[in-house]
């Protein structure tokens, strides 16, 4: 039997407040989030993490003083090890962008595993040059240091896998039905935003974003819903820069201000964290309520669900089979997923 090591990305977390500062500056020293010479990033990921520091640690303080994304990515590592205990000697490592554990401590771990092969798994299930692209460039240039040898199979998007939609649907339906139950309502669909230029830049993100949201839309409407208010919007805006909309604050003010119920589903995020723990369930319930709307629920994240966690095994057991190294989707398809025109592609 094969022994199989899957590394599971995410862009981590501090894991006390006094790690808040560092783990700051990692993300904005990261080139695929400011593309500045070298040395002008340093200086302004310094800068911005000062600048940053004590209103983020009032973030934190909220959930208790740290993320909680690594504890909740290695259950989701467990679960998948379970899910694949048929097709070999499975180990799922998490492997965190901007905080413990780095790509270098995960690729020692996984050298010393000594694995026959390796799957390169995302938890990012929509693609993006400042996310996925980013951590599988760290991830290459720690494994090359490590001299880890094993081929290296390469997962870059599952925005409209089928299990990943069906969980999302299977989470969204009671909610909403709840909310409908009390009166008109309206879905709002959430994910992380990202500044206009990125997108101009070809970055395939907010395009894989809508391909999720309508295989959601469709899920529900097979579902039995009838046809419904959503929207599509974008929370997590920082800095003086136009970031793609409409905002989820604005979308929650405007539910209000039409006399509408929300359920709010973030579809860009697997696991909880201060940017749904805080911002959805705490910043932005109370902004429902003062803008008037009389019932507010965030649907949770999938986390490990049963359905989400067989869709990512299903992923890795396509991935195995695949011929060669070349990153590929890890939904239904197995070529390139996104338009030509969008150049961010990880197919180029």
């Amino acid at each position: 039997m094969p022994r199989i090591a899957v590394v599971m990305f995410n862009l981590g977390g501090p894991d006390n407040l006094a790690a808040v500062k560092p783990f700051l500056r990692n993300l904005f020293n990261d080139p695929a989030i400011i593309p500045a010479p070298a040395r002008i990033r340093r200086f302004l990921s310094w800068y911005i993490a000062t600048r940053r520091t004590r209103h983020s640690q009032g973030i934190y303080a909220k959930i208790g003083g740290s993320s909680p994304i690594r504890l909740q990515t290695e259950k989701q590592a467990r679960a998948l090890e379970d899910a694949l205990s048929d097709v070999g000697e499975v180990r799922a490592f998490p492997c965190m962008r901007y905080w413990y554990p780095f790509s270098d401590q995960v690729a020692e771990a996984v050298a010393d595993y000594n694995p026959d092969q390796v799957i390169l798994l995302p938890l990012y299930p929509q693609f993006s040059t400042t996310t996925t692209a980013s951590s599988i460039a760290e991830w290459r240039r720690a494994a090359a240091e490590t001299g880890l040898s094993a081929p290296a199979k390469t997962v870059c998007c599952y925005a409209n896998d089928t299990e990943f939609v069906a969980a999302e649907v299977a989470l969204i339906a009671p909610l909403l039905k709840a909310a409908q139950a009390v009166g008109p309502s309206r879905l709002l669909l959430s994910a992380h935003g990202l500044p206009k230029k990125i997108i101009a830049r070809g970055d395939p993100y907010q395009w894989q974003v809508e391909q999720t949201c309508a295989a959601v839309v469709d899920g529900l409407l097979a579902a039995g819903f009838d046809d419904f208010e959503r929207k599509i919007c974008y929370q997590s805006r920082v800095g003086p820069l136009q970031w793609i909309g409409p905002a989820v604050d604005d979308e929650v003010s405007r539910a209000g201000a039409d006399g509408k119920a929300v359920v709010l589903a973030p579809i860009a995020f697997v696991s909880e964290h201060s940017e749904t723990l805080v911002e959805l369930d705490i910043d932005y319930r109370e902004l429902a309520a003062d803008c008037g709307v009389s019932h507010y629920v965030r649907v949770p994240t999938v986390g490990v669900n049963n359905q989400f966690i067989g869709g990512l095994a299903g992923i890795v057991r396509r991935a195995m089979a695949w011929p060669d190294s070349n990153g590929r989707c890890g939904g239904p398809q197995s070529d390139r997923y996104c338009p030509r025109g969008l150049s961010g592609c990880a197919h180029g």
